[in-house]
C-alpha cells in the first residue's frame, strides 16, 4: 500500500509563514482583481463566463495540488492564484449582476465562510495550517480560501465604492489593519491561527483595491494602467519571488 511522504516526514502541504509568504500572497491577490477583470471587463466576456472559466481552473488546479503528495512552491501558488481570480468575478457576479450589493455580498460570504471554518474545525478538531497534510483536510482549506478570497473582494470593493473611501483610503485601511494583526502576532498571545487567518482575509481585499487602483480609469480615482500589463508584471513578480526565494513547507502540528 501506498504511503503519504508529506505524512510521514512531518510536513504539512503549505509553505512555512514568512515575509516571503505573504510578499507573494499580497502580489497574487491583486494579480487576481487585475486578471479578473481583465478576462470579465476587458474581454467582455461579463461576470458568469469569467467565473466560469476560473472556476474551471480553480477545480484542475487543487486537484492538482491535492494530489500531490508534498509542498510544491509552484502548484501551491498556482492554485492561489487560481482562488482569487475565481474569487474576484464570483463576487462581481454576485454583488453586481444579482443585485444584492456590496453591502450584501460581503455579509453572505462572510457567514459562508465563517460555516465552512466552523464546520472544519468540528470535523477534524483544529483549524490550523500547519495540520494541512492530507485530502481531507486540503478540501476543508481550499473552499475556506475560496470563501476569503471572495469575501475579500466584495469587501474591498464595498470599502472603497459604497463607504467612499477610494482605492487609496481603502488600501490605507487595510494595510494599517494587517500591521495591526502584525503587531498582535509579535506582542501578544492571541491565538496565532486566528491571527493567520485575519491577515490571510484582509490581504485580499487589500489586492482588490490595489488591482482597482491600478486598472481603473483616472476619473474614477485609478491609474488606467493596462489590465493585461498589470497582470503580466504581478506574474512576473510572483515567479521571481518562487524562484529567487525558496519556500520550504510548513512544520506538520502534532
Amino acid at each position: 500500500m501506498k504511503t503519504n511522504p508529506t505524512a510521514e516526514n512531518g510536513s504539512s502541504k503549505v509553505p512555512e509563514l514568512t515575509l516571503i509568504f505573504w510578499i507573494i500572497k499580497i502580489a497574487a491577490t491583486t494579480l487576481g482583481e487585475t486578471g479578473g477583470d481583465a478576462v470579465s471587463m476587458s474581454m467582455d466576456l461579463g461576470y458568469l463566463v469569467g467565473t466560469a472559466i476560473f472556476s474551471v481552473i480553480f477545480l484542475i488546479a487543487v486537484t492538482v495540488q491535492i494530489k500531490t503528495w508534498r509542498f510544491r512552491p509552484i502548484v501551491y501558488w498556482v492554485t492561489i492564484v487560481a482562488t482569487t481570480t475565481v474569487g474576484t468575478t464570483l463576487a462581481d457576479f454576485a454583488d453586481r449582476s444579482l443585485g444584492i450589493g456590496y453591502a450584501g455580498g460581503s455579509s453572505v460570504l462572510l457567514i459562508l465562510l465563517m460555516a465552512s471554518l466552523a464546520i472544519w474545525y468540528r470535523t477534524l478538531g483544529s483549524i490550523s495550517v500547519d495540520t494541512v497534510s492530507n485530502p481531507k483536510t486540503e478540501m476543508f482549506y481550499w473552499v475556506t480560501i475560496m470563501f476569503s478570497q471572495t469575501l475579500g473582494t466584495a469587501l474591498g470593493d464595498w470599502t472603497a465604492d459604497s463607504a467612499g473611501f477610494g482605492y487609496g483610503g481603502s488600501a490605507i485601511i487595510f494595510g494599517a489593519l494587517l500591521a495591526l494583526v502584525a503587531a498582535f502576532y509579535f506582542w501578544t498571545k492571541i491565538s496565532r491561527t486566528l491571527l493567520f487567518w485575519a491577515a490571510f482575509i484582509l490581504t485580499r481585499p487589500l489586492g482588490a483595491v490595489v488591482g482597482d487602483f491600478l486598472d481603473k480609469p483616472i476619473d474614477h480615482g485609478g491609474l488606467a494602467l493596462s489590465r493585461y500589463t498589470a497582470s503580466a508584471v504581478l506574474l512576473a513578480l510572483i515567479i521571481a519571488c518562487i524562484l529567487i526565494f525558496p519556500q520550504r513547507a510548513a512544520k506538520k502540528a502534532h
